[in-house]
């Protein structure tokens, strides 16, 4: 969790630094009303729909992160570092995007995972309850990238 908390942060920063950097341009060019602000940060500091966009796409490319390595792998690189991989429990089952999307809301940033410590008997974290998978310790052997499906 630390490993790819460090990339979400990461992550994070960049996608702000983009928004901000697009916004502040845009209120320069005068695109955006000023609404009586001289300065840029002045602005997006007081408005609260551009705090809200700013968070949205801050959030958006960090949830991004997690589906697209979910969905193409079954695991972040902070799960591939601990040989760490996503299985779904029923093979009949696909691990589409929205099922991913329900499995990141339901780890409540990590918090889900807690669940394993009091969990003796499964093992399993709130959010592989929720959806339907389990996390499964790889080999050497299997966490190379060419043996992925």
């Amino acid at each position: 969790m630390i490993y790819d908390c460090l990339i979400a942060v990461a992550i994070a920063m960049l996608s702000g630094l983009v928004i901000v950097t697009f916004l502040v341009v845009l209120f320069e060019q005068n695109i955006i009303a000023n609404h009586g602000y001289q300065h840029a940060n002045e602005f997006l500091q007081q408005s609260l729909l551009y705090k809200i966009v700013v968070q949205g796409w801050v959030l958006l490319w960090v949830s991004v992160f997690f589906l697209w390595f979910w969905k193409n792998g079954g695991q972040t690189l902070g799960m591939r570092a601990w040989r760490l991989r996503i299985y779904t429990l029923d093979e009949n089952q696909h691990m589409g995007y929205g099922r991913l999307f329900i499995r990141l809301v339901a780890s409540l940033c990590g918090l889900g995972t807690l669940l394993v410590l009091f969990d003796f008997k499964n093992k399993q974290s709130l959010q592989d309850r929720i959806v339907g998978t389990e996390m499964l310790l790889l080999s050497k052997d299997e966490n190379h990238h060419k043996s992925w499906r």
